[in-house]
């Protein structure tokens, strides 16, 4: 029966940046070591002596401001908080690991079993506790820590810090932007379009779309294609706040008269700011094109004002069907934690083209995939070559001897849901055998 993860599986754009310098240690430890005990034994990318790695001031005070705001209501957090964003507080606020487990509960609510939280009488060994917990946790929510362990965190090493907080933070903000929680999306089909095909989006596509959505029925002709130079100059956000704010908010398009572009970025963020979603960017983010930080400002005003009701005469919708099961989570969370690229946000559409499903063969037994016959870009015939590389993977799957009766490449590029489901069972417990088989030897 294929392994399902529980709620409480773990119970009981140019920016500033500052150069780290990294430990001088190195621990020459395989690859299966380190992927099994990485969460007690972490290594940076690299570590010899002298090497450094940047990290982006803005980056850490997003991060800072959303922690302080969003946690500060939570009794176990007040010892921590309010963390100063010009000092490195940051750093050692998470060496013990509860603001990073109350994170991850924060994302992705019941993730982790407030009991098994180490919070009182800390010592080494509840600290490592408490990190490796986190760690697992977010391992099982999709981020991918495999290059960030318990000692790392505790070390405060800014990168590995910031980019853990950043899977974490995403995966919050992206975990209700679909049909399921906001039905008001399928206002965003365009037209020839079937909900199926609203499916297949990423939560970044859904974002310009609901983003250029509202441009359109402000009545304002610009739309944009990125979250980087599109924005720089606050006229899209502007007219966006305008014509999602209740008329109680006091919103305008006020900004539009300012001429400097950080002065009229100020403008517009105050204008967010009575929506209470004055998140992620500072003005010189907007200006500068900071397009991760800008997807995190966007996204909770999306979850904040989502302003997509459905009309009244809209016929009832039936989701039955549409709703990810724990098992499919499982599964797509598993792969993100491996570092597949793109990130895995549907399960059965991400993986049609055959490139996920090769990637995490490589993981399972690294060399095993001949890229060379592997398409990885899809232009004329895209269809033919998307299926040779499914076909390529089934065939894989045989030489590895999973049981894949029946089974073809055309069935995963059609999403079919039972037999990439028992494909994707395999590979995931052929990858656990292999962690275990290494551990053993």
């Amino acid at each position: 029966m294929p392994f399902q993860l529980g709620p409480n599986a773990f119970s009981p754009g140019p920016s500033t940046t500052r150069l780290v310098p990294i430990g001088t240690r190195q621990e020459p430890i395989a690859k299966w070591h380190h992927r099994l005990r990485g969460v007690c034994h972490g290594m940076s990318g690299v570590s010899v002596e002298g090497t450094t790695h940047s990290y982006s001031e803005e980056e850490k005070t997003a991060f800072v401001d959303w922690i302080n705001s969003n946690l500060a209501d939570d009794a176990d957090c007040k010892p921590y908080l309010d963390i100063d964003v010009n000092t490195d507080e940051l750093w050692t606020k998470i060496q013990d690991g509860i603001l990073l487990c109350k994170m991850i509960n924060l994302s992705c609510p019941d993730t982790i079993d407030e009991c098994a939280i180490n919070k009182t009488n800390l010592n080494q060994y509840k600290i490592t506790d408490n990190l490796s917990l986190a760690l697992n946790s977010a391992s099982a929510i999709g981020c991918n820590i495999v290059n960030i362990g318990a000692v790392d965190l505790q070390e405060g090493k800014p990168h590995l810090v910031l980019g853990l907080l950043w899977q974490i933070i995403r995966i919050g903000l992206f975990a209700q932007i679909d049909l399921q929680h906001n039905p008001g999306l399928l206002q965003l089909l365009m037209d020839g379009e079937a909900m199926e095909d609203l499916l297949k989006l990423s939560p970044e596509e859904l974002l310009l779309r609901w983003v250029n959505y509202h441009l359109e029925k402000a009545g304002h002709n610009k739309r944009i294609t990125n979250f980087g130079a599109d924005i720089k100059d606050s006229e899209a956000y502007t007219y966006l706040l305008n014509q999602i704010a209740p008329p109680d908010r006091g919103v305008d398009l006020g900004p539009l008269n300012e001429n400097d572009p950080e002065q009229r970025a100020e403008l517009m963020l105050k204008n967010a700011d009575k929506l209470d979603c004055r998140a992620f960017v500072a003005p010189k983010d907007v200006v500068r094109g900071n397009s991760k930080l800008n997807t995190a400002f966007v996204a909770n005003l999306l979850n904040t004002w989502p302003a997509l009701d459905l009309p009244e005469d809209m016929p009832d919708i039936e989701f039955e069907g549409l709703e990810e099961t724990r098992e499919e989570k499982t599964f797509r969370n598993w792969m993100n934690s491996l570092g597949v690229s793109p990130y895995v946000n549907h399960l059965y559409s991400d993986l049609m083209d055959g490139l996920i499903l090769l990637q995490t063969y490589d993981k399972v037994k690294p060399g095993v995939v001949d890229w060379g016959r592997v398409y990885k870009k899809f232009k004329a015939g895209g269809n033919m070559k998307k299926i040779e590389n499914c076909n390529y993977a089934v065939e894989l799957g045989k030489d590895m001897k999973f049981s894949l009766v029946g089974v073809g490449g055309k069935d995963i590029f059609d999403r079919n849901k039972t037999l990439t489901l028992a494909l994707v069972w395999q590979v995931m417990r052929a990858y656990t055998l292999a962690l275990l088989q290494n551990l053993k030897g």
